[in-house]
């Protein structure tokens, strides 16, 4: 049986998707799930996380795919691509993913995105957080790929979630996906 988030990547392409995750062995079953399905269905992956996660996702796909199926993920440091310009600069990450996935849109290669969202302390203007998803939100609409942005929950104040909830039409829970009641009507949308 397929999972809703399966079915909703076939049906539709432009899918954008907050995971709140709390746990680490969750986080991995769930990132591991995305890359795998993603590759089953001719998909190449670029998956955004830090240097921690990396080696133990790796090690749980290493198992499920062949060395050949390995090619199709695409790492990227995250914090290399969210302090790319030295500071959190929504612009900067903007151009730093564009670059990333020009090859994939000119030689028409079907992609999918997985991004582990971190920042070094709550310091960080937050406010940035709403500018960069409203730009990611409209690059899948406009470039039609599913990306899940995962945010650890512990660390997402309630202003911060409300802001997540707005600027994802999707919400990925443990073991469904539903739709978000905040996220405004695309008829509404600037």
């Amino acid at each position: 049986m397929k999972s809703k988030m399966n079915q909703l990547f076939e049906d539709q392409k432009s899918v954008h998707v907050l995971y709140s995750y709390n746990g680490m062995e969750k986080y991995i079953e769930q990132v591991v799930s995305f890359i795998h399905n993603g590759i089953l269905a001719g998909e190449y992956v670029i998956l955004i996380e830090n240097d921690r996660v990396y080696p133990l996702i790796h090690k749980e796909l290493s198992t499920r795919l062949t060395k050949d199926q390995m090619e199709y993920i695409h790492r990227v440091n995250n914090l290399d691509f969210y302090y790319s310009s030295g500071s959190y600069h929504p612009p900067a990450i903007h151009d730093y993913f564009n670059k990333m996935v020009q090859p994939y849109l000119e030689n028409k290669l079907p992609f999918r995105s997985w991004a582990h969202v971190e920042w070094a302390t709550m310091k960080d203007p937050l406010h940035l957080i709403e500018d960069f998803e409203k730009i990611v939100d409209e690059a899948v609409n406009l470039l039609s790929f599913p990306l899940i942005c995962a945010y650890k929950g512990e660390r997402m104040p309630d202003y911060l979630r409300r802001i997540l909830m707005e600027t994802h039409p999707y919400i990925l829970l443990e073991d469904d996906m539903i739709v978000s009641e905040l996220y405004p009507p695309l008829m509404n949308r600037e």
